[in-house]
């Protein structure tokens, strides 16, 4: 997994938020300081964990990472022969298995445009319609998931949860106020992302 800003923590204390070459090379520093401790590093927006190897130089690590998640090209006499597959990859298109009840394949089938263009349409105007929605569950997601990693055995953790699903803001600050300060400030603005998306349902 590749992420353009991230955070990283050595234990409770944050150590670096940027840009992931320049986030791994601070980590790689701390980790060779001491193998043993923990380095957890955040993708900003979905609070997922990117995975970085530190072994090696300062140098290999930059490597991997500048490489991690763009597989070399193959040229010439080497290139494999892909089949031709359905979907336009040029234009971004993608064939892939959708299952439906025979009634809605034939519905689909009767639409201007055929199955393709029917379905499209109906993504985008569902992408219209629940937008404000899926803005405040993958807001909700992202802290949910760096509170699990990072506060799961702090004080109030569980009452800090129940406030964040609640859309409870000021309930959730006090319960994370006596917590670790870079692991409250990061959950406070990752929160404040879920409390602005719920409030706009």
């Amino acid at each position: 997994m590749t992420a353009s800003n991230c955070t990283a923590f050595v234990g409770t204390k944050r150590i670096a938020h940027g840009d992931l070459r320049e986030v791994a090379a601070k980590a790689k520093a701390a980790w060779d300081r001491d193998k043993w401790t923990q380095v957890l590093i955040f993708d900003d927006v979905t609070s997922h964990l990117v995975e970085v190897d530190f072994s090696g130089t300062p140098a290999d690590v930059a490597r991997r990472v500048t490489q991690q998640g763009e597989p070399e090209p193959v040229t010439g006499a080497a290139a494999p022969v892909e089949a031709r597959r359905p979907g336009r990859p040029k234009l971004g298109v993608v064939a892939r298995e959708v299952t439906l009840l025979p009634r809605h394949w034939e519905w689909l089938a009767s639409q201007p445009g055929g199955a393709s263009v029917a379905l499209r349409k109906l993504v985008e105007q569902a992408r219209g319609a629940n937008a404000g929605k899926d803005r405040a569950r993958l807001a909700l997601e992202s802290a949910y998931r760096f509170l699990s990693a990072m506060a799961g055995n702090e004080a109030g953790y569980e009452e800090a949860i129940r406030a964040l699903f609640a859309n409870k803001r000021e309930a959730f600050e006090l319960q994370v106020a006596a917590w670790p300060e870079d692991v409250r400030n990061h959950a406070v603005r990752l929160a404040a992302a879920a409390f602005a998306a719920g409030e706009e349902q």
